[in-house]
């Protein structure tokens, strides 16, 4: 049995592909059952943000569960093997493990240390836990995957100043056209326009409206940030009159076309429109960044800007992976002896049911001792027992997590016939 990792995110694939796979909310009961049901699979979790798209296994076989993902996603995203398999990365057991962890740290995000993918993680989790597709082995890792993310969070100073993708745009907005003043348009209100409604609100400015599919959302966004409530219908007028917009609806595909896009710059009579896209899919079809006066940036953009400024973190970022590597070391330590904890147990009491045996066989030919002898002798075969048996349970106990473990556990199972 193996953990295995197969996915691809904002370093390996461009966003017209992340696009393709991004599992949607509402579609992921049926994308754990598609994927848990693969024969070469026992246990799944299906992880899907605005960054990456990431399938972690408990695998029967590595290559099968390698090509029952991998056609999974072509299914999913219509791609061609030859084309989504320039963009995957694949890990398995301890590399898979540490890269978990660091993306539950942040470390692995396109704004690092953002503190977003913490939670997303878990509902990815909990998500498999409700499915029955994650059970004891899943369980114990994605359980120490959010520990370390958290202590990583507490004893570095990673997530300081920009920490998560909605406060990145906003700041990437204000670096375009400065938001004090300026009347701004917040298209979506999931988690990522909660987020960014918060770092607004603060901005001094003009005025915020707000829109989503679901009013009873929007309301709730705008109540909190003392902003204005539109009719998803009125997004293209909208758009006409805000000087910046901020999309992250979680729509399928694009909602504003180029020609739609060139129908409202139209009508703005040469103003500037600053747009920070930050869905996936992509809320703006990315063809009208060649309209004039349209200033069009998309997630590439953010985690470009945020990369720019990440030198001042480095320090943090290496101790982040610290504590990571020391997590990972620890995490394997406590599988494997959890693992080889059964065969010791075995192994041991394999012996002392031999030493009882023994004594029990032998009892006639020591009636004329005591009592209290017959207890001496006792004490001593489980004493010399004990001696013998000390050194082997130790080396088990320490090579536990190593390959060594794996072969010295093999040879006590051979050498003393244990199951």
């Amino acid at each position: 049995m193996s953990f295995v990792v197969i996915g691809l995110n904002h370093a390996t694939a461009p966003l017209e592909v992340l696009e393709q796979v991004t599992v949607p909310a509402d579609g992921l009961d049926k994308v754990l059952t598609d994927v848990s049901r693969r024969e070469h699979i026992s246990e799944a979790v299906v992880l899907s943000t605005c960054n990456r798209t990431e399938i972690y296994v408990v695998a029967e076989r590595f290559h099968g569960a390698y090509q029952d993902v991998r056609d999974f996603l072509c299914a999913h995203s219509f791609l061609p093997p030859e084309q989504l398999s320039d963009h995957l990365y694949t890990m398995h057991d301890e590399q898979a493990i540490r890269h978990l962890f660091e993306v539950s740290a942040g470390i692995n995000s396109a704004v690092i240390g953002e503190h977003e993918i913490l939670g997303q993680v878990k509902r990815a989790w909990l998500a498999a836990q409700e499915h029955g597709c994650a059970a004891t082995s899943l369980n114990s890792i994605f359980r120490a995957a959010l520990e370390v993310g958290k202590r990583v969070r507490t004893d570095t100073g990673i997530s300081r100043n920009i920490a998560s993708v909605s406060q990145a745009a906003i700041v990437l907005g204000e670096d375009r056209c400065g938001l004090a003043d300026k009347q701004a348009l917040l298209v979506g209100a999931g988690e990522m326009g909660s987020g960014m409604a918060r770092s607004l609100a603060d901005r001094n400015l003009a005025s915020l409206t707000v829109m989503s599919r679901s009013p009873e959302t929007a309301q709730d966004i705008a109540s909190q940030v003392d902003a204005i409530v539109a009719p998803f219908s009125a997004l293209h007028d909208s758009l006409v009159e805000c000087d910046i917009a901020f999309m992250s609806t979680a729509a399928p595909s694009a909602v504003v076309g180029r020609d739609e896009l060139a129908s409202v710059m139209a009508r703005r009579n040469g103003r500037q429109l600053v747009i920070i896209d930050v869905a996936m899919p992509r809320d703006v079809d990315a063809a009208a960044a060649t309209l004039a006066g349209v200033d069009l940036c998309d997630l590439d953009t953010v985690g470009a800007f945020v990369a720019a400024g990440l030198e001042s973190r480095a320090a943090e970022l290496d101790a982040a992976r610290s504590i990571v590597e020391r997590e990972v070391v620890r995490h394997l330590g406590d599988e494997g002896a959890r693992a080889m904890a059964p065969l010791i147990t075995q192994f041991r009491s394999n012996a002392e049911d031999i030493r009882m045996a023994e004594m029990a066989r032998l009892a006639p030919r020591l009636g004329s001792m005591t009592d209290e002898q017959i207890a001496a002798v006792d004490e001593i075969t489980r004493s010399v027992l004990g001696k013998v048996l000390h050194t082997p349970t130790v080396r088990l106990k320490e090579s536990s997590a190593t390959l060594r473990g794996d072969r010295l556990a093999s040879a006590v199972r051979e050498l003393f016939d244990l199951d």
